[in-house]
């Protein structure tokens, strides 16, 4: 498989939080980099196209815009 990514990804395990429009939903950033991340969810259906990721324990908001989604994954830029 082709790597299509700017900059490596590195393997991570932490809580995060989908936030748009008044509502948020829970995820789990699986990997993470200065530009992206993949995010595990119960579901990618309700998802926007744009929302911020916050990751409560770095005390992170990042704007993210989603790139792909699969079945119970979803991979985001940074910006």
């Amino acid at each position: 498989m082709d790597e299509r990514r700017d900059r490596a990804r590195h393997r991570v395990l932490k809580a995060g939080t989908i936030e748009f429009g008044g509502g948020a939903i829970d995820c789990t950033v699986r990997n993470f980099s200065d530009t992206g991340a993949a995010l595990d969810v119960s579901s990618p259906v309700g998802i926007p196209e744009r929302f911020t990721l916050i990751i409560q324990a770095e005390g992170k908001h990042l704007a993210c815009t989603v790139v792909w989604r699969k079945e119970r994954r979803i991979g985001v830029k940074f910006g």
